[in-house]
């Protein structure tokens, strides 16, 4: 039973979360360890922001933001500190359960290579970068680069073809782009980019205007 950590400060939206969750499966936790996390942005105390970024310091378990803020800047700042989704209140139920299980079902993956759709090799190298899929991680120069699942799939793509259109990009990531806008997608192509930056592998992924993204 996937065990969901649920973050939220209105206590009847909490309730009602909770019965919704249980009456599908899930066991509903208050801390982790947990299969996935669901977090409110408004908290008492330390943000759903701030959470977010020491969960992801320590784990990464898929994190969705559940709230009222409909900021297009909220929502660029929540995948900014690592989100996997944003969803605004009020939500459907069967939109809320369908991304849930598409989260969880990435991250159930039978191996590793499933976690990056289309990738037969565990290694790829392309001018002296190296990716390994199974450890997601890249190593450049001697410098070694922990990856994200999502940050793994993207460097994967682009070594693989060498061009990806946005569009392809989205799906190798999401598998179904109906969820996911180009936003979300600049901002895992920037901190991948940021993390190439750091080792001296700045200029490797370039903006095709228009199209997508080149390496």
């Amino acid at each position: 039973m996937d065990r969901i950590l649920v973050v939220e400060d209105d206590g009847s939206v909490r309730e009602e979360l909770t019965m919704l969750l249980r009456a599908n499966g899930y066991e509903v936790v208050g801390q982790p360890p947990c299969e996935l996390a669901l977090l409110d942005v408004n908290l008492p105390g330390e943000s759903g922001f701030e959470l977010c970024r020491r969960l992801r310091m320590e784990s990464d378990v898929p994190v969705i933001f559940l709230t009222g803020r409909d900021s297009a800047e909220d929502e660029l700042l929540g995948f900014g500190v690592g989100a996997d989704d944003y969803i605004r209140k009020p939500y459907h139920s069967s939109v809320l359960l369908a991304r849930m299980e598409r989260l969880l079902k990435v991250r159930r993956g039978a191996s590793p290579e499933q976690g990056v759709p289309g990738q037969g090799d565990c290694v790829l190298a392309v001018r002296g970068l190296a990716l390994d899929l199974a450890q997601l991680a890249a190593e450049y120069q001697g410098q070694r680069l922990e990856l994200t699942k999502n940050e793994t799939r993207i460097l994967a793509c682009l070594m693989k073809k060498g061009l990806c259109t946005k569009e392809e990009l989205v799906e190798d990531l999401w598998q179904n782009s109906l969820y996911v806008d180009e936003n979300t997608l600049y901002v895992n192509v920037n901190r991948l980019r940021e993390k190439l930056k750091r080792a001296g592998a700045g200029e490797f992924i370039r903006t095709v205007r228009g199209v997508g993204y080149r390496l």
